[in-house]
C-alpha cells in the first residue's frame, strides 16, 4: 500500500525484508518495461505506428479544447531502396538508427518522432501552427543532407522529403484524416524532390507573418528525452 509523502510502498505487515512487496517492485518494473516495449520501435527506439495514433488522438483533442494548433510533420527518406540494394540491409539500419538519434536531437522535448513504418517517419507538434512546421521541416531537410555515415570505406549519404499539415481544432477532421493529408503532401514532394517539403497552400502566406520570439525558441530548443535507444533498453 501506499503511505503519505511516501515514495515507495511499504510491506502490508510492516516487514522491512518483505518478499511480497519485492515481487509487487517486480511486477510493477516489468509492467513499465512491457509498456516501452509496447510504444516502441524496436530497431529505432522511436515511439512506433501504435503510439503514433494514441498520441495523434490525444493531441488533436487537446486542439479542439484549447485550440492550440497541432503540427504534423511525414517525412520520407530518398533512395532508401538503393542504399539497401549497394550497401546491404545493414548499412540500411544504421542509416534507420542515425536518422532516429538526429531527430531526437533536433526535436524539442515535447515533440514526439515516431517510425511510421519502412523509411518512413512521422512528427507530432504540440502547439505548433503551419509556418512554425514549415520552418522546423525545411530546417529538418537541410541539416539531415550534412549528414552521413561510412560503410565500406565510402561515405552513405541520406537526404529526406517532407509532408506537412496541422489541426487547429476547428474542423471535423480524425487523425487518420490528419495523416492522409500530411502523408499526400508527402507524396507531392518526393514527386518532385526540390524543394524537399510541401504542404498546404495556406502556409506560403501564413510563412511571411513573423514568429514569435517564444515560439521561436521553443521550437529550436534541443530534445532532451527520447524513448529509450536500442542499446540502452534491456
Amino acid at each position: 500500500m501506499l503511505v503519505p509523502d511516501r515514495a515507495l510502498p511499504i510491506c502490508p505487515a510492516g516487514k522491512q525484508d518483505c518478499p511480497i512487496l519485492a515481487e509487487y517492485l517486480r511486477l510493477q518494473e516489468e509492467c513499465r518495461r512491457l509498456l516501452s516495449l509496447s510504444q516502441t520501435d524496436p530497431l529505432t527506439g522511436l515511439y512506433n505506428r501504435g503510439y503514433l495514433m494514441e498520441a495523434l488522438t490525444r493531441e488533436m483533442e487537446r486542439s479542439r479544447r484549447t485550440g492550440l494548433a497541432t503540427g504534423l510533420v511525414m517525412m520520407d527518406l530518398n533512395n532508401f531502396k538503393q542504399i539497401n540494394d549497394t550497401y546491404g540491409h545493414q548499412v540500411g539500419d544504421a542509416v534507420l538508427v542515425r536518422v532516429a538519434q538526429f531527430l531526437r536531437d533536433n526535436l524539442r522535448q515535447l515533440d514526439m518522432p515516431c517510425r511510421y513504418g519502412g523509411d518512413e517517419f512521422a512528427i507530432i507538434l504540440p502547439g505548433t501552427r503551419l509556418p512554425s512546421a514549415v520552418r522546423l521541416a525545411e530546417r529538418l531537410a537541410e541539416s539531415l543532407s550534412a549528414l552521413s555515415l561510412e560503410a565500406g570505406g565510402q561515405r552513405v549519404t541520406f537526404t529526406a522529403c517532407f509532408g506537412v499539415d496541422t489541426y487547429d481544432g476547428r474542423e471535423p477532421v480524425s487523425p487518420q484524416e490528419l495523416l492522409k493529408r500530411a502523408d499526400d503532401f508527402l507524396l507531392q514532394a518526393k514527386a518532385r524532390k526540390h524543394p524537399p517539403v510541401c504542404s498546404g497552400p495556406a502556409a506560403a502566406a501564413l510563412l511571411g507573418l513573423e514568429v514569435g520570439a517564444e515560439e521561436r525558441s521553443a521550437l529550436l530548443q534541443p530534445r532532451k528525452s527520447q524513448p529509450p535507444s536500442r542499446e540502452s533498453r534491456p
